[in-house]
């Protein structure tokens, strides 16, 4: 085994994995029962309707149907108002 480390063998080199992260389905197209509409690391896009939120906050359709988006006003427990994207299934 050598002593001291080469100088060809850093750390560099290696990459992390995409997210692959965002919207899967937009406005007006159809999903089916399980697919994915919203790939997303918090909750920027809230479920409406025949939509669930899994726990990596991943949204996606319970029903067949159309996606449609909204926003709606949401006033939070200390009474201050901001606006939220709702994701819906009809």
């Amino acid at each position: 085994m050598a002593k001291v480390k080469s100088s060809g063998a850093g750390n560099q080199g290696r990459d992390s994995r995409a997210q692959y992260l965002g919207i899967k389905l937009y406005s007006g197209e159809t999903a089916k029962n399980g697919s994915i509409i919203v790939r997303q690391r918090g909750t920027k896009f809230i479920p409406g309707k025949n939509v669930r939120r899994g726990k990596d906050d991943t949204i996606y359709a319970l029903k067949e149907g159309i996606v449609s988006f909204k926003n709606k006003t949401k006033t939070n427990f200390n009474g201050k108002r901001r606006q939220v994207k709702i994701v819906e299934v009809a």
